[in-house]
């Protein structure tokens, strides 16, 4: 349950069964989903569920284009072996320092999965021998690397279109900043997303969760702030409560209202201020439509003290703030996030040592956004080894948006972290795991492959994990489970 009263699983109220202690219950009453083309099943089930009972929701547009069948049988419970290193990612949360390099790979490994939980873990002759072995689904991975579900904590999931034409005059030597005055940048999202039906926005943001999910990720982060008007910001909170419900790959909301000032209020920016934190941010919040408030603290956008009016609003109505900090030059924003006990402080390329020392002994975590400096050529990228070595809680994300960073791939930004920021192949991995969990306060449920938690992996076509940044722009991710469910194989 996040801190608004509502369920983080079902997004009901505090009271639904999730919290009176008869989830399995719960789980077991929900009607059963069935792709028409094999036996894997998905958290639809749930929702619908859920559905027949609200009346919001139709089985029939879950999933776009695939046929849905449903019936009354729970889900099947999984033997999975042929791990050849299975990594855990078991141990103290966050994970700092020396820890953030230390997977905890188990060779040989095997996990037993019962309904959409982790029943087991381990060595393969270990789990082989458990009960209720013999009436689990068997899945043999053949060798491959399995990891824990990549968890995306940092994306821009509803836009209505590319903004390829500025990639160009980027690549031709316009500044970012220089576009932006001129009508482009963010402000050009806003003004196409304003007038884009939610259906079609809808559509478009399902098939990149798609391929969210072919890549190995199983958790993202997604936040609002294109619209920038309370219609269209509303459009799209809806929209992404609408997508968690129906696809598999779990949505975490964010509140960034404050992305950049919008042309109505061109003057006035503490007008608007006053506006977000007055009025949209407490019927946000009291609607369970976000988790998290967010802030684009920067040159260009909003002042700290302004950051801290919003976030500040945003904390007293229980979203927990993030912020985008020190990415276009040094403004204070890192500092403001330690002070508001942020979940994360985002881009930091700019951050000075002072900064890197405090963020060392704060529980923010450092969410680096390689892909950005990457798509607009930036020679200098957030430094990790930096973070890493004082003590910082670092973690990665694709920072998935229209202008600046249009990739749906972690493997693409493991490699980018390894090649650009120093960051091991280990160290990648956790900051792509289990520290952008503790970011979105789902640590206990997802981030690690440990006993009790979500059955979400992601089982690579490799022999040893350090190929999986090694092969830098391949994506080699042959199966991706959520909850148990197969949501995505290839050359099994």
């Amino acid at each position: 349950m996040n801190s608004s009263g509502v369920c983080c699983d079902c997004r009901q109220a505090e009271n639904c069964d999730h919290h009176n202690g008869s989830y399995g219950k719960h789980w077991q009453s929900c009607q059963r989903v069935e792709f028409i083309v094999g036996t894997q099943w998905t958290k639809e089930s749930h929702f619908l569920h859920l559905a027949s009972k609200t009346s919001k929701l139709r089985p029939s547009s879950f999933l776009g284009h695939v046929t849905l069948v449903s019936k009354r049988t729970p889900v099947p419970d999984w033997l999975i072996t042929g791990c050849s290193q299975l990594l855990t990612l078991r141990g103290p949360v966050p994970r700092r320092g020396q820890a953030l390099g230390d997977p905890v790979i188990i060779p040989d490994g095997a996990l037993l999965v019962r309904g959409d939980r982790i029943a087991a873990v381990g060595k393969r002759r270990h789990i082989e021998r458990l009960r209720g072995v013999r009436r689990a689904e068997k899945l043999n991975l053949g060798g491959r690397v399995v990891l824990p579900g990549f968890v995306d904590s940092h994306t821009h999931l509803i836009f209505p279109a590319s903004r390829a034409a500025e990639y160009e005059l980027r690549n031709s030597g316009a500044a970012y900043e220089e576009i932006a005055q001129t009508g482009g940048g963010i402000r050009s999202t806003v003004d196409r997303l304003r007038r884009t039906p939610a259906k079609q926005l809808k559509v478009r943001a399902r098939t990149n969760l798609r391929e969210f999910a072919v890549h190995g990720t199983t958790t993202i982060e997604a936040k609002s702030g294109y619209g920038l008007d309370w219609k269209s910001e509303l459009k799209t909170l809806e929209i992404l409560y609408e997508l968690h419900q129906e696809q598999p790959v779990d949505i975490h909301s964010t509140f960034l209202g404050a992305h950049v000032v919008p042309s109505e209020f061109r003057g006035r920016a503490d007008a608007y201020v006053n506006l977000l934190a007055r009025r949209w941010i407490p019927t946000i919040a009291t609607a369970g439509l976000a988790e998290f408030c967010d802030v684009f603290c920067d040159r260009g956008a909003f002042t700290v003290a302004q950051a801290r009016i919003i976030l500040s609003a945003g904390r007293a109505c229980g979203l927990v703030p993030r912020v985008h900090a020190e990415q276009l030059e040094h403004t204070g924003a890192a500092l403001l996030a330690i002070e508001l006990h942020a979940a994360s402080a985002d881009h930091l390329e700019k951050v000075n040592r002072s900064d890197i020392r405090a963020l060392g002994v704060s529980n923010v975590v450092c969410t680096l956004l390689p892909g950005c400096c990457f798509h607009l050529g930036l020679p200098h990228y957030g430094p990790a080894r930096q973070l890493i070595e004082a003590g910082a809680a670092v973690g990665l994300a694709t920072d998935f948006n229209p202008g600046t960073s249009p990739t749906v791939s972690m493997p693409m930004i493991l490699s980018l972290a390894c090649t650009q920021m120093h960051m091991t192949p280990a160290e990648a991995i956790t900051a792509a795991t289990i520290n952008p969990a503790y970011s979105l306060r789902q640590h206990d449920r997802v981030g690690s492959l440990e006993v009790g938690k979500y059955a979400d992996l992601a089982a690579f076509d490799v022999a040893d994990y350090r190929e999986i940044p090694y092969y830098f722009g391949v994506n080699l991710c042959s199966l991706t489970m959520k909850r148990g469910a197969i949501i995505h194989s290839k050359n099994l």
